[in-house]
């Protein structure tokens, strides 16, 4: 559903509400925080047009993403901690089922088990296993926005053993397509 802007009449189903008015994100970034000084602003209109090139050369989220990006490549989580690790004192670390992690891993390489099986061992879903499988977590980097840097935690499976599964994975997706 197309949601228009009451200040300057742009339409977008994703514009927000402040103070229960739906507002674009280029007029919401100039709004006041005082409801008094808000309902002020709203009041004087402005032409979608004028807004154009704002939209189109917006930098808003660019400075969050710009500090996640340099909190990457200091080494630190992005998001939540991956199955295997927890978070203590801010640190990523091993978790006491780490072990899974490895077993997971080995079990994949080293049979012919398929990635549905291999899910019902370990009571996840085929995405979650192949998300396992392929997360650079687990040998001690963090990918963020296509990057992959070095982690301040420790590996739970060796860079050996991670570059074998991702070949076996090629393999079966290669298998796949033909």
């Amino acid at each position: 559903m197309t949601k228009k802007c009451i200040k300057c009449g742009f339409e977008h189903d994703e514009n927000p509400e402040k103070f229960g008015v739906l507002i674009c994100n280029v007029c919401i970034r100039f709004a006041p925080n005082d409801p008094e000084k808000f309902k002020e602003y709203i009041k004087e209109k402005i032409e979608s047009e004028n807004l154009k090139s704002f939209r189109k050369f917006s930098e808003i989220g660019r400075p969050q993403k710009n500090a996640m990006i340099a909190k990457a490549q200091k080494g630190e989580l992005m998001a939540r901690p991956a199955f295997g690790y927890k978070i203590e004192s801010g640190k990523l670390i091993p978790a006491q089922n780490w072990r899974e992690v490895e077993e997971i891993f080995e079990e994949f390489l080293n049979s012919t088990i398929s990635l549905r099986k291999l899910s019902e061992n370990h009571s996840f879903s085929v995405n979650g296993i192949k998300k396992i499988l392929t997360n650079f977590t687990y040998i001690g980097k963090i990918k963020f926005n296509g990057q992959i840097h070095q982690g301040n935690h420790k590996p739970i499976v060796s860079t050996t053993l991670f570059n074998h599964v991702q070949n076996k994975l090629d393999r079966l997706n290669h298998k796949r397509n033909y």
